[in-house]
Order: structure tokens, then C-alpha cells, then sequence
């Protein structure tokens, strides 16, 4: 069996958290104003695509919905289908950009289910690199990421801009 460990997730699972705080996904949806400082690189009148602020790997995007919900039943079968497409569009602009191996496209449902913020759906896209596993994140509690976070968005932002 293999295992992916995250140990530099660390930051983001120790952060202060405030029960009276806006949802971060409902927060990135209604600030349209500022979608490179909130990572935002695509949105339409329901979904949009944001990069993941503590990533997995280079280019960890995730697809929201704007609509602040825990459960896929609430979603239109419009958003459902949009999520599928645009997870599609999100593999072929890595694929083009950063050439990865392979995939890993899913949500984590509930908190029982791994979700780290489980009260807004989200869909997970998450380019591999068949060397992207090896001694640094187990052995030095470290993750080495290629490229910063604005770098990379700066480099998929314009490709994004093409969606329809």
C-alpha cells in the first residue's frame, strides 16, 4: 500500500479558525474584484476554479460552487455537469502547462470523509508527477514545490481566460 503524507499541511490544520468567519470558498466568490490576490483563475455565474493555498503539489486547483452547501443533492445537475467540464478544461491546461504524469480528481465529503472544509463542496484537481514521491515531505517535514503560488497563477491565468 502507498501513502501520500502532507506533513507541510501542518500550517493550515494549526491555523486560528473564528466560528463567526465567512466560508473562505463564499468569501474568494463575492470578492470579484481581486481574483489573482484570492487565487481565483476561472468563475461563471455558478463555479468557479481557484488554486488550493496549501497545496499537494504545483498547480493543486480546486472547483467550487458558489453555492455555500455540504451536500452534493443540493447542487443542480447544470453545476454537477459543470464541475465534470471543468475538471476536464483544469487537466488539459496542467496537461499543456506543466506536463504532469497523471491525476487525482475527487472531493472529500464530510469531515469523516477528509474534508478540511467540509460545510462548501469542493472538487479536488491534483496533477502527478511520477517522481513527485520521495524522501523530503516523510524524512524533512518539507514539500518541495517548484513554483510559488502567484507564479503559477500568473502562468495559468491566461490559458483560463480561454474557457468559455
Amino acid at each position: 500500500m502507498d501513502y501520500l503524507w502532507a506533513p507541510w499541511r501542518m500550517e493550515y490544520i494549526r491555523r486560528e479558525r473564528n466560528d463567526n468567519q465567512e466560508c473562505v470558498f463564499c468569501a474568494k466568490w463575492k470578492d470579484k474584484k481581486n481574483d489573482r490576490k484570492n487565487l481565483v483563475l476561472f468563475r461563471d455565474e455558478d463555479i468557479y476554479v481557484v488554486m488550493n493555498l496549501y497545496p499537494y503539489t504545483n498547480g493543486h486547483l480546486l472547483i467550487c460552487s458558489n453555492q455555500h452547501t455540504d451536500s452534493l443533492d443540493v447542487l443542480s445537475q447544470k453545476t454537477m455537469n459543470r464541475v465534470m467540464s471543468l475538471s476536464r478544461e483544469c487537466m488539459s491546461i496542467l496537461k499543456t502547462a506543466m506536463n504532469p504524469d497523471g491525476f487525482n480528481f475527487g472531493a472529500n465529503l464530510g469531515k469523516a470523509g477528509g474534508a478540511g472544509i467540509a460545510e462548501h463542496i469542493h472538487f479536488h484537481v491534483v496533477p502527478r508527477w511520477e517522481s513527485d514521491t520521495n524522501f523530503m515531505p516523510v524524512i524533512g517535514q518539507s514539500k518541495v514545490i517548484m513554483d510559488g503560488l502567484y507564479d503559477t497563477y500568473d502562468e495559468l491565468k491566461p490559458q483560463f481566460d480561454n474557457i468559455k
